[in-house]
């Protein structure tokens, strides 16, 4: 397919923060992932600067995945606009090579072509003791999950980084999502404390403290307009926004299903999770028995004696981790209450954000 650099996603402004991570969100298909390989292309045909691709999974870069990575910058013609050497790019054994067929239609290639290595969070142990001097880039694809991130994940690309890195300071790092979940442990552990609130088409710098890191965050603009086809996607649903118009996807989840008063209300407890405190109720109302779960924007006050599930590890008998996992008789009827369906929600971000605690729950 061929790309517009008047429609598709451009690196030019984000490339004007001069930051050490450019964090780079929006819909699927808008160049993101394209922008990133030209530029990494442009490198190594400029001045021999080699780049990694990084996946989670291994899975996402076994040589049935990763060869289709380049796919359409060959197709489009921008491999043959930058150099007229090669007409091709394999990719063997974890390594990116520029190519040029014979006419028996075999790939012509040798170690002076590779410009590119790829790297597997979920498999760090087998990278470490090589060493990159020549990568320049780093480009992360695909960061945001709507599934479950590895444990400590943060900590496995940041190990990723030092084995690249070493002592360089010369290395540019890409992190690639589609905003297919507001929730990250990234989010959190890199300190992007307003992605919540960023606008489409906006960027965001982050500094800390006298140290000389800079994380960029750009938030790409729709290309509602330019996509002709989002027919296909003019379904009631709001997930499909974040294919058409680069919104976060969010679920729908059931709403508060009648009104109750605080008298009804015979249990109440929190949690924790993203930054944010919820209050969760359960309701016992006109034969009617159910969780109402809404965020709480005060602190909480009875951190002594209020029932709070939280993922910090606090060894008060008030506090547990996993709500699914529960250490006493009320902390088994709190938890039916989810595996039977029995719970509510004040809107949709809370249903989003629940919906991640319990994911994280459930996978621990």
């Amino acid at each position: 397919m061929s790309k517009n650099k008047n429609e598709f996603y451009s690196l030019t402004n984000i490339k004007k923060k001069n930051a050490t991570y450019n964090v780079i969100i929006g819909e699927r298909s808008n160049g993101k992932t394209y922008a990133c390989l030209l530029d990494a292309l442009k490198n190594f045909l400029k001045d021999g600067k080699q780049f990694a691709y990084v996946r989670r999974w291994k899975e996402d870069i076994s040589n049935k995945r990763a060869s289709q990575i380049f796919s359409s910058i060959v197709e489009s013609g921008a491999l043959r606009k930058l150099t007229s050497e090669y007409n091709s790019i394999i990719y063997r054994n974890g390594r990116f090579y520029l190519a040029r067929f014979n006419e028996k239609n075999e790939p012509i290639y040798n170690e002076n072509d590779c410009f590119g290595f790829t790297f597997a969070l979920s498999n760090t142990e087998h990278d470490k003791s090589v060493s990159y001097p020549r990568i320049k880039t780093i480009v992360f694809d695909e960061f945001l999950t709507n599934h479950l991130y590895l444990q400590d994940e943060f900590i496995l690309f940041m190990n990723t980084v030092s084995t690249i890195v070493r002592r360089r300071t010369d290395v540019e790092i890409y992190m690639l999502g589609n905003t297919v979940n507001r929730y990250s442990p990234y989010f959190a552990e890199m300190g992007l404390t307003h992605i919540k609130e960023m606008k489409q088409g906006t960027i965001d710098v982050y500094r800390y403290g006298d140290s000389e890191l800079t994380v960029a965050v750009e938030y790409c603009k729709s290309l509602e307009k330019s996509k002709t086809n989002n027919y296909y996607f003019a379904f009631g649903n709001a997930k499909l926004e974040m294919i058409t118009g680069g919104s976060w996807a969010l679920n729908i989840y059931p709403h508060l299903p009648i009104k109750y008063k605080q008298s009804d209300v015979i249990l109440t407890y929190y949690i924790e999770f993203n930054d944010m405190i919820f209050t969760c109720e359960i309701v016992e109302k006109d034969n009617c028995l159910f969780t109402y779960i809404h965020e709480k924007t005060t602190p909480l006050k009875h951190l002594e004696t209020d029932i709070i599930y939280s993922f910090d590890y606090i060894p008060k008998m008030n506090y547990n981790r996993n709500i699914l996992r529960p250490i006493n008789k009320l902390q088994e009827k709190i938890a039916w209450f989810f595996k039977t369906d029995r719970v509510f929600y004040q809107n949709n971000l809370v249903g989003d954000s629940i919906a991640n605690y319990l994911k994280i729950c459930r996978g621990a």
